[in-house]
């Protein structure tokens, strides 16, 4: 079966980092299009990052510059690297992935709260 599993989440403070990973079982990363979504209280849930089987990335225009998506397709596993962290980055981060046919994110990982203080 799919699994995705994310980690790395936590508290920091505002200017701070963190970085997210995303390991995957029962899917080759490296050939599906991966994505960091997150969703904060009151918001709809919104595409942060994508990484393509290409290797192609695209982020939101409010974390340009600040966030960086990267894959280790030896470890199968994707990244969602956060410098200068905003207040308004809190939410639960989610990793999915999309398969080559799909037009839809396929797979769900469970989410990791990421919480930026002022």
């Amino acid at each position: 079966q799919v699994q995705l599993v994310e980690s790395g989440g936590g508290l920091v403070q505002a200017g701070g980092s963190l970085r997210l990973s995303c390991a995957a079982s029962g899917i080759i990363l490296s050939i599906n299009t991966m994505g960091w979504h997150r969703q904060a209280p009151g918001k709809q849930r919104e595409l942060v990052a994508t990484i393509t089987s290409g290797g192609s990335t695209n982020y939101v225009n409010s974390v340009k510059g600040r966030f960086t998506i990267s894959r280790d397709n030896a470890k199968n596993t994707v990244y969602l690297q956060m410098n200068s962290l905003k207040p308004e980055d809190t939410a639960v981060y989610y990793c999915a992935a999309k398969r080559p046919t799909s037009f839809r994110y396929d797979y769900w990982g469970q989410g990791t709260q990421v919480t930026v203080s002022s």
